[in-house]
């Protein structure tokens, strides 16, 4: 295309009015306050090339939840349902990087952690959630993929305990992760109830403990939320399938989106469970592997 022709068109394409570019401009702002007040939700975690779990479960999680989702990417995995091939830490420079950028301009209502692979990406997230004041952390404490896969260096535990757990309004580990934080074997509902004592011990504001992977409640999924005072529990019926990737980074991410729309932390569980359930229920059925869950049948449900 030629200077002039492309001139031509840019010219053609950006002359209005005066009345038209003040219809235009009208419209921006009718638009513009029509969305004033919406909630911001912002995930900090893996990237999944294969969209079941990490960053994109929680921003497909958040928009079907009517949030609006900021991402600070962590690591890039190279995956399918078939397992990881590959993992690559984002530098921690990088991390700083993007939370500024989201700092400086874009206020969350809720941040939500996920895999954060090193103790220096702990440290750096702990340092900006204090700098600029952000409220509402849910920390999904990501140690282990489906596969088998190790998430979190084992030096990046203590950071976490530490750091990061300390400032949480909510922490959603589920059976394995509760046994690793809180140093015990879980195989009962009693036990779990004394895990989320000791995790909230280490400072989180609420214990949400998820049931599925605890064999002892059968045909049905227990999850348990623990706010220092009383225990609230939560039933689902369990379901026979493979397809569960990225049921925890769904479940979290859905209790953060609920919070930045300003419900309570047990409201905000409720909606997670009924939301993971729809997921898993209407499964997708995708891939050779273990299939990600279903994103949009909650709303779909809800319809």
């Amino acid at each position: 295309m030629s200077g002039s022709t492309a001139n031509h068109i840019y010219h053609a394409a950006t002359h209005v009015s005066p009345s038209q570019s003040n219809s235009l401009q009208d419209d921006r702002l009718a638009t513009s306050a029509s969305y004033a007040g919406v909630p911001l939700a912002l995930a900090i975690a893996g990237s999944d090339s294969g969209g079941g779990a990490g960053i994109q479960a929680d921003l497909k999680t958040f928009q079907e939840l009517s949030v609006y989702g900021m991402s600070v990417i962590t690591a890039v995995t190279a995956q399918n349902t078939l397992g990881i091939k590959g993992i690559h830490e984002v530098g921690t420079d990088a991390v700083l990087q993007q939370l500024d950028a989201i700092g400086e301009d874009l206020t969350p209502h809720a941040v939500k952690t996920g895999m954060l692979a090193s103790g220096d990406i702990v440290h750096a997230v702990a340092d900006k959630l204090a700098q600029y004041g952000w409220r509402n952390l849910v920390i999904d404490p990501v140690m282990l993929a489906k596969g088998g896969s190790t998430l979190l260096r084992k030096e990046a535990l203590h950071a976490l305990t530490h750091r990061l757990i300390p400032l949480s309004r909510v922490i959603t580990p589920n059976v394995p992760e509760a046994e690793e934080l809180a140093g015990m074997t879980i195989t009962r509902l009693s036990h779990r109830e004394e895990a989320a004592k000791r995790i909230r011990q280490m400072g989180a504001a609420c214990v949400i403990l998820k049931g599925g992977h605890d064999p002892a409640t059968k045909d049905k999924v227990v999850d348990m939320v623990y706010d220092g005072a009383n225990f609230h529990y939560m039933e689902g019926r369990r379901i026979d399938t493979p397809h569960t990737h990225g049921t925890g980074c769904t479940y979290s991410a859905a209790v953060a989106a609920e919070l930045a729309r300003g419900r309570d932390v047990l409201a905000a569980a409720k909606v997670a469970r009924a939301f993971i359930q729809a997921a898993i229920e209407d499964g997708l059925r995708i891939g050779g592997g273990q299939g990600p869950t279903n994103h949009f049948a909650y709303r779909r449900r809800q319809s």
